[in-house]
This record gives C-alpha cells, structure tokens and sequence, in this order.
C-alpha cells in the first residue's frame, strides 16, 4: 500500500527526554487514528539494525536500557546509511501511510527537515519541544558523550526557523494551551477535500 498524499506534516524535534513523545501522542489523542498518525524516523532505522545485528526489535524501539546500549553504534551506523542516501529513512518511514495529518515525532538532523520540505513543501511544518536540563534529568536523562552532543541531539538546535516552540516545563503554559493553534490547523487542514 502506497503513501496518501498529506495535508499537514508536522514534525517535531527536540533533545532525549523533552517530552517530543508525550506531546505528540497528546495530539494523536486529541485529533484521532483516522485523522493522523505518528511516524518515527527511529522506526525503520532500529529495525534494519536489529535485523542485521541479530537483535530485539522490540527492546530497541523501547525506553528501556537495552535501547542505551547500542544507542551510540546505530547513530553511526544510521549516519553512515544518511551519507548514502539522505532520504532513505524518511521514505521507509512514510511509505504506508494513509492519514491526512502526518506527526513525525523524532526529527533529529537537518537532512530529516529537508527531505521532508522537498517532498512536501506546502505541507511541512516544524515544531521543537523544549526541556530544561534540570526537567531532562527529572526524567531520567544523564548526560552521555557521544550521543547527547552528537548531531543526533544538537543538529537542530540552531538556525532552523521553527513554526511553533513548546516548552514542556511545569511552570509555563498548559501543553494543552501551547498546543491550541497546531491542533486547530490540523482539525481545519484535515477537513478539506
């Protein structure tokens, strides 16, 4: 089954333990599977890395410490593959998907954003989750060289315009009041025809 051209792709970035999940799935909750789907970039990458490492499928795409340990070897071996060819995963992740409403929950580089914005450049739209560190760390975070000051986690930190920044911080707004006007496009960007 082939892609359904979308309407709206948002895509969203943000360092380890932001709360890029949380978030999303709060819009998918609010908008509904039949409006839009959550896609993850990390999907097809852990995937063909377990298949070709002989590993847990299931444990990798986990929060669990399985996943931490061969983190830093599949960012290489997943930045090896970008090098090849940049799209690779963002084709393998959207290939089957049928909603109007498209969330990628795990742009990490800048290649991620512009194949999206190639693709589909009236359609994509950018969103950061924001975290202290002290928030980060609440959660679980530790600071780990070679993955937290890796393009994987700072490739974006810098010179992209995004379209919204939420802060995910228990002393700002609501994620429910920050997330009002991205949800108000997608129930209006989902309903044309």
């Amino acid at each position: 089954m082939d892609a359904v051209e979308p309407k709206l792709i948002l895509l969203f970035s943000g360092k380890r333990k932001s709360g890029k999940d949380y978030v999303t799935d709060m819009i998918l909750k609010r908008l509904g599977p039949d409006v839009c789907c959550i896609l993850r970039l990390s999907a097809p990458l852990k995937q063909q890395y377990a298949q070709e490492h002989g590993l847990d499928l299931d444990q990798l795409l986990g929060a669990g410490q399985y996943k931490e340990q061969y983190r830093a070897d599949m960012i290489h071996w997943g930045e090896t593959r970008r090098k090849q060819d940049p799209g690779f995963f963002c084709r393998l992740t959207t290939r089957e998907a049928q909603q109007p409403v498209w969330i990628v929950s795990d742009a990490r580089r800048r290649s991620d954003l512009q194949w999206f914005w190639r693709e589909y450049p009236s359609q994509t739209r950018c969103v950061r989750v924001q975290a202290s560190e002290q928030t980060r760390r609440a959660r679980g975070w530790v600071f780990t060289a070679g993955i937290d000051d890796a393009e994987s986690e700072c490739g974006l930190d810098s010179g992209v315009d995004f379209d919204w920044i939420i802060s995910n911080e228990a002393d700002t707004p609501s994620l429910e009041e920050q997330l009002q006007s991205i949800l108000r496009l997608a129930e209006e960007t989902a309903g044309q025809t």
